[in-house]
């Protein structure tokens, strides 16, 4: 390719695509005109740098945001490129992974299951359990594992892993295998090192529990009862836990340089904790409903207590059912972020206030970016964030 077809190539990527639907267009453009433009008062390293320029210079080939105000979806916008090999661009229904976003929408699911009587937050979770039990021990004679425990990321598993996912076509392990450390898992078992809500400690692995739990009640497939339960009711049309019908609806991985993965992706059977599907506008609609909740107003379906329980931290630990719980000086928010093979992504949400915002890549260094993305965001609304 010819230096001029490459220059070509590398400013059509940084097209962008936004939703023309949107009704407040004429309102949100100075908000996204300045998150776009060159932080002039800035004095940081990529402060003098456009959007697109600094998605170049952190090698990030695709990103797409939605911002939410006033308890509604403000905009969204999608940047670059979902593929570096095709120049295919980014819009804002392409699906990216969403990685350990994956665990709080999980979480309003069990709610879900909760308040029709199917689960109980604070009951054993070996009551539910029918296909694998939690070893009975000395550390949970006392205090039972529960959903709480394990949504909140303290039940004393101590797994202490992420998960790398499989390349496409090859065989899957079972939910119970991953539990179990079994051959063709590619992690290790799961096990408990301490007493339930003594201690916090991130546990993908309390998260596969509880997809196992889940399925047991439900006895149906996991990407069917996140369908029933959450998806369909908040209308994320754009969202599965299960396979990606085609690549030309999604973000395809790239490593820290920009560059295409081996593979477009890899696949989770870790689906609670992973393999979410989605975009920022639909997990915008995700961080309306808590929001809502919360007002006990204008929720689709989640109960004010619900709400209440996936942000309201536990015991130990910054962990809510599902969610981080931050206090930044006198504001409270919701989070979480996501690390799959070759994708990054992030939302968080204010408890009272209305707003939030959810930032997803297709790139390795998106962390980089989305943390510049985030305070050009704060920094544009006035946000009390810091």
């Amino acid at each position: 390719m010819t230096k001029i077809c490459m220059l070509f190539a590398l400013c059509s990527a940084f097209i962008t695509s936004a939703d023309p639907a949107t009704p407040t267009q004429h309102e949100t453009a100075p908000f996204i005109g300045q998150i776009e433009a060159a932080q002039i008062a800035g004095t940081g390293e990529f402060d003098q740098l456009t959007l697109p320029a600094l998605m170049q210079q952190l090698h990030v080939p695709g990103l797409s945001i939605a911002v939410v105000k006033d308890f509604k979806i403000h905009w969204a916008k999608a940047y670059g490129v979902a593929d570096v090999a095709t120049g295919r661009l980014v819009a804002t229904n392409t699906r990216f992974q969403a990685a350990s976003i994956s665990k709080p929408v999980t979480a309003m699911a069990a709610m879900r299951m909760v308040e029709a009587g199917q689960l109980d937050l604070d009951k054993d979770i070996n009551t539910f359990l029918t296909s694998w039990k939690v070893p009975a021990s000395k550390l949970n004679r006392q205090q039972s594992v529960t959903a709480r425990s394990l949504f909140s990321h303290t039940s004393g598993a101590d797994d202490g892993f992420g998960f790398p996912g499989y390349p496409p076509e090859v065989a899957l392990p079972t939910v119970v295998q991953i539990l179990n450390g079994q051959t063709p898992s590619n992690v290790g078992k799961v096990l408990f090192a301490r007493a339930p809500y003594t201690e916090y400690k991130y546990s993908g692995g309390g998260t596969m529990i509880m997809q196992q739990a889940m399925m047991d009640i439900c006895r149906c497939a996991f990407e069917e009862l996140m369908q029933s339960t959450v998806l369909m009711s908040l209308q994320m049309s754009n969202s599965t836990f299960g396979d990606i019908p085609a690549t030309q609806t999604a973000a395809l991985a790239h490593d820290e340089q920009g560059k295409r993965m081996q593979a477009p992706w890899h696949v989770y059977p870790e689906q609670a904790a992973a393999a979410l599907w989605t975009t920022p506008t639909d997990l915008a609609r995700f961080i309306i409903e808590i929001q809502t909740a919360l007002r006990a107003e204008k929720a689709q379906r989640l109960s004010q207590q619900a709400a209440i329980d996936m942000t309201t931290p536990v015991q130990v630990g910054p962990y809510a059912v599902g969610l981080q719980i931050e206090q930044r000086g006198p504001e409270k928010f919701f989070s979480h972020g996501g690390s799959n093979w070759g994708y990054r992504a992030w939302m968080t949400g204010h408890i009272s206030k209305g707003y939030g915002m959810i930032i997803m890549t297709n790139g390795d260094n998106g962390m980089a970016l989305m943390n510049q993305v985030a305070d050009r965001i704060t920094n544009a609304y006035g946000w009390d964030e810091k």
